[in-house]
């Protein structure tokens, strides 16, 4: 890949923006294989935990519109499948942020499960100070993460925050020192690694499925049908015989076990 480095460890697959010369901003190409690897790791049955992060001491300065082609709605397509293609994704995803995360580079944060920032990092919807609006999901994200009247006051004013803004306001999981962001999203990574990959991505998926809105009743519906499957399988025989034998409990994890699809 041009704009992008993959890299596997056990479970764990790290994506690195890698364009630091332009703090990491999305270009059509980039957009295009964050897409095509969000795709590749889901079908992938080893990787069990997503790290997102930017090369160079950056996130993502949003999109470089340098970059876009002078057919804009192609450009714009380019970065929601992007989008889509994270928020298809039922595995754990960390979004390891330090320095900038602004316009569709906070979106893309924004669309992981974690978001682990450093101190020094800074957020904002910075749209309208390009006399643009939202994209990369925000219009969908963020009404869902802090109520519509504060995503609208992040949107009509594009103000920089800091993390412990970010993080007053639930849109930052972690605030760390630089130095320890690496080690703190490695020890988060490999905690998720190591729990039972199929109570985790139904969790995921029955969190993702109710935050849409509905009914208590779907969500219980929802909710029986995937306990069931948790109930007969290998991940919960292994955690009730560690409970009576007062040991850890040791999930099985194979390149050729296959993380589930809710189909909630």
């Amino acid at each position: 890949m041009q704009t992008l480095t993959v890299e596997r460890d056990d479970g764990v697959v790290t994506v690195v923006m890698s364009r630091p010369e332009k703090k990491n901003a999305g270009s059509p190409a980039m957009w295009r294989e964050l897409a095509e690897a969000f795709t590749e790791i889901e079908r992938m049955p080893g990787d069990r935990v997503v790290v997102l992060t930017g090369a160079g001491g950056e996130f993502c300065s949003g999109a470089d519109l340098d970059g876009f082609s002078d057919d804009a709605l192609d450009s714009m397509k380019r970065a929601s499948h992007a989008a889509q293609a994270l928020s298809a994704l039922t595995i754990p995803v960390i979004a390891k942020v330090d320095g900038v995360a602004v316009g569709a580079g906070w979106n893309l944060a924004l669309g992981c499960d974690l978001v682990v920032a450093t101190d020094r990092a800074r957020f904002s919807q910075i749209f309208i100070r390009r006399a643009l609006s939202l994209d990369f999901g925000g219009s969908w994200l963020l009404p869902r993460l802090v109520g519509l009247q504060k995503a609208k006051e992040l949107a009509f004013f594009g103000e920089i925050l800091s993390a412990a803004e970010a993080y007053e306001l639930g849109l930052v999981t972690r605030i760390v020192p630089a130095e320890e962001l690496d080690s703190t999203v490695e020890s988060m990574a490999r905690r998720l690694v190591h729990a039972p990959a199929q109570a985790l991505s139904l969790t995921k998926q029955l969190l993702d499925a109710a935050a849409d809105g509905g009914s208590i009743e779907a969500a219980l519906q929802r909710e029986n049908h995937v306990q069931a499957n948790n109930i007969v399988g290998a991940d919960a025989a292994e955690a009730r015989a560690a409970f009576l034998e007062k040991r850890p409990a040791v999930f099985y994890r194979h390149s050729s076990q296959s993380v589930p699809t809710a189909h909630v």
